[in-house]
């Protein structure tokens, strides 16, 4: 008996997605060049300027930028359990970053839930530098308001029992985190932590009248990272228009420096005298916190990257800022940071507003490009594009679309 059920003739589509820009920018490859990239999956699988666009989506960028999904070393991701926490898949993952950090938010008396309800919870790609203070930032007062928080022992096993998702021991000396508590006595404790664990930490410094940033700083190990590190007060690492010594021979050392902008970490003058003596940060990182969410110009990722660019920081080394080097430091450069073939479908497209006004911390004012992300793709999914507005999941299949110039793109 012939079998008359139909069949579909239609060939499969070779990809599920194609993304074509005017600019395709890999600082792991050395690629800055029109170009598309295609995603089968949640896979990279080509990329280059002669990609059929035969896909069940392709979408076109004809003033953009395609990267890495940008990667945002220092924030505050944390849907319940700490005072700083903002929601990563609301207020992080549509503004164009698919990895973020946590400095802190967790400790090892609340970590089992921020990995239940906050990491494994998110689409966003969430990790935490574990605070060495158990309560991490559950409270009001100081994280090491009292000295018993910084309990080495409970810290390490947190540490170890959570490992897939921790990278860095989060110690903050300021006054704020400390209280009246013996700052040296706080990273004493943190340096014990982070070598029993092999992590580095991520540090955040005291103000030089409490205690000298050169012995501070003469205390971090290659592999630890300063955050904070463009700030004019309570501490700065520029003195008369030069890179303080003790910071250079830090660098030198293979200690890094990470921006953390915040609410107060952003100064112009700071950082344009640093870069101007030949001292760009090695990270760029927003320090998004649950005070941000309602300010009228958002604060995100794009943004602090385009304060750096007004500085005059090179775009190259911006760009590698928030993806190859935050990858490395995460332990994850195989998996994403890059455009290579086999990676993780993690993409984001930014477009700029020409001539914008970029505002520091401190109140001073440049005007410059100013990146806005207008599409963001994590692991293969489109959960943000600027022509539908945010969503988690994909605009409609088998479609092409061309979005308009910018700045004409309504980015939300």
């Amino acid at each position: 008996m012939q079998d008359t059920t139909p069949t579909n003739t239609t060939p499969p589509k070779p990809y599920d997605l194609v993304i074509e820009a005017e600019r395709v920018m890999c600082p792991a490859r050395g690629v800055d060049a029109p170009s598309a990239i295609a995603v089968r999956a949640d896979r990279i699988v080509a990329s280059g300027p002669s990609i059929q666009p035969s896909a069940a989506q392709t979408i076109h960028f004809p003033d953009a930028v395609l990267l890495p999904g940008l990667i945002d070393l220092h924030a505050h991701p944390a849907c319940r359990g700490s005072v700083f926490g903002v929601e990563p898949d609301r207020d992080i993952l549509p503004r164009g970053t698919t990895t973020v950090c946590s400095q802190g938010d967790a400790g090892a008396d609340n970590i089992a839930e921020y990995v239940e309800e906050t990491i494994l919870a998110s689409r966003a790609r969430v990790r935490l530098a574990i605070n060495l203070s158990r309560v991490g930032e559950s409270t009001e007062e100081g994280c090491f308001d009292r000295l018993e928080y910084a309990d080495v022992d409970l810290c390490v096993a947190a540490a170890e029992e959570q490992r897939e998702f921790i990278w860095a021991i989060a110690v903050n000396v300021s006054s704020h985190a400390c209280g009246t508590t013996d700052p040296r006595e706080i990273m004493r404790r943190g340096l014990a932590a982070a070598s029993r664990t092999g992590l580095p930490l991520l540090f955040g410094m005291r103000r030089p009248e409490d205690w000298p940033l050169s012995e501070q700083l003469a205390l971090l190990r290659g592999g630890d990272v300063v955050t904070y590190c463009f700030r004019r007060q309570p501490h700065c690492i520029v003195e008369n228009g030069r890179v303080l010594p003790a910071v250079l021979e830090a660098r030198e050392q293979g200690v890094l420096f990470d921006v953390g902008h915040g609410m107060a970490s952003f100064d112009f003058d700071v950082a344009e005298a640093a870069i101007a003596d030949g001292f760009c940060p090695d990270t760029i990182s927003t320090d998004l916190q649950a005070r941000h969410i309602d300010q009228e110009a958002r604060h995100d990722l794009p943004l602090v990257m385009s304060k750096l660019l007004a500085a005059g920081m090179p775009e190259a080394d911006i760009i590698a800022g928030v993806t190859a080097t935050p990858a490395r430091l995460l332990g994850l450069q195989e998996k994403i940071g890059s455009l290579v073939i086999g990676r993780c479908a993690d993409l984001t497209v930014l477009q700029a507003e020409p001539d914008a006004v970029l505002t520091d911390c401190s109140g001073n004012h440049r005007r410059g490009p100013r990146w806005k992300g207008v599409l963001t793709v994590r692991a293969g999914t489109v959960v943000y594009n600027a022509s539908y507005g945010a969503s988690l999941g994909s605009p409609a299949k088998n479609q092409s679309t061309t979005l308009p110039r910018s700045p004409s793109v309504n980015s939300g």
